[in-house]
């Protein structure tokens, strides 16, 4: 598997709408905006759930939102060909665990022709369950491309949030889940005090595990101006009860930790796109399917997209499975920028 997805990337490198880390961008060490690096900014939590007439959405809801609060964005170096600089903020779910507790995201600096940082839209990725995240940096990479600011956000107890690396115990899974929703949507006031981000468009895409952390984190509110969920669904139970190759993984460690029957059950309807789905914007958000897909049958897609209310034209079915779906990477990318860029 992992050699089929080095030959994907490849051919949508060879496409020309991804960059490959800072070697395949015109970009010298020179021209990193390093007066970032060091600096901190205010933010706010402008999370704000308003009237919500049903009583399960609004008890899925008070279960992920927080105090909103003020919080400091900073920015820190970057590690070679992993953004131009890494964000800092604290998440708003507090585990216990400084380490984790601080969340991070590869900032993919927008430029102009002169190669300077400019004011431009942006967009926050969320990434796969691979603990290298290559679908994510693909997508911020594209991203950034399009002339994006890209931010690829790292889940809990993945990349700089995994104390020397070690891989949490299985049984943290659902809680791990939540605090990424309340992440997710807490970046979104953290890209936004950011300087050279135009913060009247900032945009969401996840994609796979990312997929479904993000189609919760959007439905909170309508703090997201558009939002992308691709490879994803509803109906998590039954995915991770039915799914094969990835999701047989989860569901394996899972039972390891002693999570199945009704204690499964009871923690899945805690973060359950389908809860929450119907307070999406149709007309702003869209969806990514696989018709072959056996990881999120689409089943669970066709069930995020009716609780959406999705028209037809916003979910968009590929010829392809779970992982043969990166081959759609360059079109993806790109119809998604042309629904950030038209003006409605």
């Amino acid at each position: 598997m992992h050699r089929l997805r080095m030959i994907w990337f490849a051919a949508t490198v060879g496409c020309g709408l991804i960059c490959f880390g800072d070697e395949a961008a015109p970009v010298a060490s020179s021209v990193v905006p390093l007066e970032l690096v060091g600096n901190t900014y205010q933010a706010a939590d402008s999370v704000n759930i308003g009237n919500e007439p049903s009583q399960d959405a609004l008890a899925c809801l008070n279960g992920l939102i927080w105090n909103p609060s003020e919080f400091e964005t900073k920015c820190t170096a970057a590690d070679e060909l992993r953004g131009d600089v890494t964000v800092r903020f604290p998440s708003p779910i507090d585990t216990g665990d400084p380490w984790n507790d601080s969340v991070a995201m590869e900032w993919y600096v927008a430029r102009d022709e002169q190669q300077r940082p400019k004011r431009a839209k942006a967009v926050v990725v969320v990434h796969e369950s691979g603990s290298k995240m290559p679908v994510g940096r693909m997508f911020a990479h594209g991203f950034h491309h399009c002339g994006f600011h890209a931010f690829l956000i790292h889940l809990p107890h993945y990349g700089k949030r995994r104390e020397n690396g070690k891989k949490p115990d299985d049984s943290f899974f659902f809680t791990a889940m939540r605090q990424g929703i309340a992440d997710v949507r807490r970046a979104r006031d953290a890209v936004a005090c950011l300087p050279y981000v135009d913060d009247s468009s900032i945009s969401l895409q996840g994609t796979s595990l990312g997929g479904f952390v993000s189609a919760t984190a959007a439905s909170i509110d309508d703090g997201y101006d558009h939002v992308f969920i691709t490879l994803a669904g509803g109906n998590l139970l039954n995915v991770i009860e039915n799914g094969t190759k990835d999701a047989a993984k989860v569901r394996e460690r899972l039972q390891e930790a002693g999570i199945d029957g009704e204690t499964l059950r009871s923690l899945v309807d805690q973060i359950e796109p389908t809860r929450v789905a119907h307070r999406l914007d149709p007309d702003r958000t869209w969806l990514y399917s696989g018709t072959f897909d056996s990881v999120v049958p689409m089943s669970s897609a066709n069930a995020l997209a009716t609780s959406a209310k999705l028209d037809p034209s916003h979910h968009i079915k590929l010829l392809a499975n779970h992982y043969s779906g990166i081959i759609y990477l360059p079109a993806i990318i790109d119809h998604m920028r042309n629904q950030i860029e038209s003006v409605k």
